[in-house]
């Protein structure tokens, strides 16, 4: 009776905060992306999800072997309330981001299913787990300060292979046998024996996906002249700054073309003055990144050293729609960084260059 009280009690607190943020799905599925495109994570996607409250309170009864409950305070013991996934291509990627995370989370446990799999000397189900908290610095995420979450790292075949293997363990019968009360029980040896093998195939799979990652060359163009765009920015950037900074997902080039494009910034000469050695030192000094900055970050921070007011204006108007309203917010922060450093021209200076560039419009 008095866990029923516990329970009620956080189903209570779970019904309420699910009233008071609707989108919670939403702002951490954008915070999360956000902060791996800033750290140059090459991933495949991100995914999020508010567990509902059903999953939650089964998972919340759930007892050990001995018949002790599993969560006897469930609010503070379950961490998988909201869960995020994030799948990779190759496993390089993996320690990339889990560093991100780390540097931009308070850390409460971090575990490595894979290598616990492999020190039992077996194959099987390939994942990180990270435990983490949000904290007052992470500014995307203010409404959830305290709130502890659940990631999942792990590679789009780690996570094909758990899709399956989870599909046919718990949710078919005939195949799998569980008792009465609930608990898994073993799988067929035929089935078990084949998914071991299909383990064994994914884990061989990836390490040969390392090996092309590593061993791809990009064609590197010489020519000053080359124009930007989303297709030779992976080479271009390759030769101008080397692996620097990480290289963001194949779709961000995009963005990369347009925000340079709107500042003349359209050829591998005047990337390659962008790109000044003693600029970007002093970026790294002055703004203080949380984590080692991936080519988006280092180069939009670039243009609004270079451009200030206008590269906000530009790639964030005053009338722009989420997420861009949040863009710009952010920006503003980041020149007024600048401009304190001084490494930014100061607000007097700018509006004084927009008014002359007016009057000879005009």
């Amino acid at each position: 009776m008095t866990y029923d009280k516990t329970l009620a009690r956080f189903g209570s607190y779970y019904h309420e905060f699910r009233r008071s943020h609707p989108g919670v799905a939403e702002d951490f599925h954008a915070a999360i992306e956000e902060l791996l495109t800033d750290g140059g994570v090459t991933y495949d996607r991100v995914s999020t999800r508010l567990k509902e409250w059903s999953s939650l309170k089964a998972k919340a009864r759930k007892k050990g072997p001995d018949g002790a409950l599993l969560y006897p305070d469930p609010r503070r013991d379950i961490h998988d309330m909201i869960g995020v996934r994030i799948t990779t291509y190759h496993s390089t990627e993996i320690p990339v981001a889990l560093k991100v995370l780390r540097d931009s989370f308070v850390v409460h446990k971090s575990v490595d299913k894979a290598k616990e799999t492999r020190i039992s000397g077996g194959f099987g189900y390939g994942s990180h787990h990270l435990i983490l908290e949000v904290d007052d610095t992470n500014e995307d995420l203010q409404d959830y300060v305290g709130m502890v979450f659940e990631v999942q790292v792990r590679t789009v075949l780690q996570h094909a292979w758990a899709e399956f293997e989870h599909d046919i363990r718990y949710k078919r019968s005939g195949i799998a046998t569980g008792a009465a009360d609930g608990t898994t029980g073993q799988l067929n040896p035929e089935v078990d024996r084949m998914f071991t093998l299909a383990a064994g195939l994914i884990e061989l799979a990836d390490q040969q996906f390392d090996q092309i990652a590593a061993l791809k060359e990009t064609g590197h163009p010489t020519d000053e002249t080359v124009e930007i765009t989303a297709e030779t920015l992976p080479g271009v950037l390759a030769m101008l700054i080397g692996n620097r900074f990480p290289r963001p997902r194949s779709e961000t080039y995009r963005f990369l073309e347009e925000i340079l494009t709107v500042h003349g910034v359209t050829s591998v000469g005047a990337l390659r003055e962008l790109l000044d050695v003693t600029d970007i030192e002093l970026l790294l000094k002055i703004m203080r990144y949380r984590f080692h900055p991936g080519q988006t970050r280092i180069i939009d921070d670039l243009l609004l050293k270079k451009f200030g007011q206008a590269h906000i204006d530009a790639t964030a108007p005053k009338d722009a729609q989420p997420p861009q309203t949040k863009r710009r917010g952010q920006m503003k922060r980041k020149l007024e960084m600048m401009q304190q450093a001084h490494i930014a021209e100061q607000p007097s200076a700018l509006s004084a260059e927009r008014n002359t560039e007016k009057e000879q419009q005009s």
